[in-house]
């Protein structure tokens, strides 16, 4: 429901319009939430997209000649929550090795009921949260009837609550795989999955296109240097592939029966590296939010193997931070600046 200017907004300081709370990495590690509260509070905002009440534009990207670096930015509006953000994302040292690289990435948001500032934050624990609840969604929405097993590719941020969120999801998953080349991710995803599902456990595969063949969803959020390449000819009849980073091979995706994305503006903008050799990606057959309203179909045979497109919409990032700034300011957490004296 739109809120009025009656309602109460979460603004720092309501009566004060020249200064704004920040919300550091460190306010907002402190914070508890749950998955299904994540899960629910992203499917909201997809749903609040299909029914036209907020706004998602093609996000601007700015890269150098060498690609040495990636910036994007990224403007919506939650009709839902009248909330306006800009979200901002820079990503330096591309050509060098995980441990060399620098990241950032921050959500301003603005109430639009009272035209007051709400809070800027730090967006990696959003981003490290919205995005495996995505895939979660796609994976319930878009599995095969009856879906048992699930295969991860990769241990970096977005592999690590990879699986405990498709369980949130997809609670019938009765075997879990993993492939990854870093010792210490691997670790991270035990740990994150005991964290949440402690009687559970995660069988580490070698041969990854092989434990493709053996999965009926396939999540593939590894970096660009992964060996990792599933190609379509491994997944069996029925296989959802959603793919997040890399770790799987263009023909997943011209050869799908099914293509779902979450935004076909965006797969358009930052899949160019699933372009075929002409350089062009195929028509997506349905995007997910009318999927998740149920004005189009996720799958529509058993046997189909589905290629799905998981990227951000900043409406997911506006209404996940929108939740996580409420839960903060009602903490005390964060410090104002008064950034327009």
């Amino acid at each position: 429901m739109t809120r009025t200017a009656a309602d109460p907004c979460i603004s720092g300081t309501p009566a004060d319009d020249t200064t704004l709370r920040v919300l550091s990495t460190s306010d907002l590690a402190g914070i508890d939430i749950t998955l299904a509260d994540v899960v629910g509070t992203v499917e909201g905002a997809y749903r609040t997209l299909a029914a036209g009440l907020s706004d998602n534009p093609r996000k601007l990207t700015v890269k150098p000649a060498d690609g040495h670096s990636v910036a994007y930015a990224m403007l919506g509006r939650d009709g839902s929550r009248d909330v306006v953000a800009v979200k901002t994302s820079y990503k330096h040292g591309l050509d060098k090795g995980r441990q060399e690289q620098h990241y950032y990435t921050t959500l301003t948001l603005y109430d639009d009921v009272t035209g007051l500032p709400v809070a800027m934050m730090d967006c990696s624990r959003i981003g490290s949260l919205r995005t495996p609840a995505v895939s979660a969604l796609l994976a319930r929405e878009c599995a095969a009837p009856g879906a048992r097993s699930a295969l991860v590719i990769g241990t970096g941020t977005q592999g690590r609550l990879a699986l405990p969120f498709l369980l949130t999801t997809l609670p019938g998953l009765d075997r879990l795989m993993l492939f990854g080349t870093h010792p210490e991710g691997i670790e991270a995803v035990r740990a994150q999955l005991h964290a949440h599902f402690p009687d559970r456990d995660v069988e580490v595969v070698a041969d990854v296109r092989a434990a493709a063949g053996d999965a009926d969803v396939v999540v593939a959020t590894a970096g660009a240097h992964t060996p990792a390449a599933v190609e379509a000819g491994d997944l069996a009849p029925g296989t959802l592939a959603i793919l997040v980073g890399h770790g799987l091979d263009p023909s997943t995706l011209h050869r799908a029966d099914r293509v779902v994305a979450t935004s076909e503006a965006q797969m358009n903008v930052t899949g160019t590296d699933m372009a075929d050799a002409d350089g062009k990606l195929p028509a997506v057959d349905t995007e997910f939010p009318p999927v998740l309203a149920g004005a189009a179909a996720g799958r529509t045979a058993p046997t189909e193997r589905i290629f799905a497109y998981n990227s951000g919409l900043v409406v997911t990032d506006i209404a996940l931070g929108h939740r996580f700034a409420q839960l903060a300011l009602a903490q005390g957490l964060g410090t104002q600046v008064p950034l327009w004296r």
